[in-house]
């Protein structure tokens, strides 16, 4: 079997404070659009995050452009320390 060259080091992860807001208002404005679309907005976004195929977001209200703007590890990492800040964890 091939050496995959994984490590088993952690590796670091840095995010850009710089475009917190803005990913926020992001995800808000796309949530809208496709709830305006009929579509199930937590089912898309879900499956944009995970898959990266920019066909689960619509180009209603330019939606698709604007959450495409972001690395998809930046949106999850905004997620993941809103949530963690709602359930009290101090970051």
């Amino acid at each position: 079997m091939a050496n995959m060259s994984f490590t088993d080091e952690t590796v670091r992860f840095e995010f850009d404070d710089s475009d917190k807001k803005e990913i926020g208002e992001t995800l808000a404005s796309v949530y809208k659009s496709l709830g305006e679309k009929g579509y199930n907005p937590i089912n898309q976004m879900v499956g944009y995050v995970l898959s990266g195929d920019p066909a689960y977001i619509p180009r209603h209200n330019d939606a698709r452009n604007k959450i495409r703007r972001f690395d998809r590890d930046d949106i999850v990492e905004e997620l993941i320390k809103n949530y963690l800040k709602q359930q009290g964890v101090d970051l």
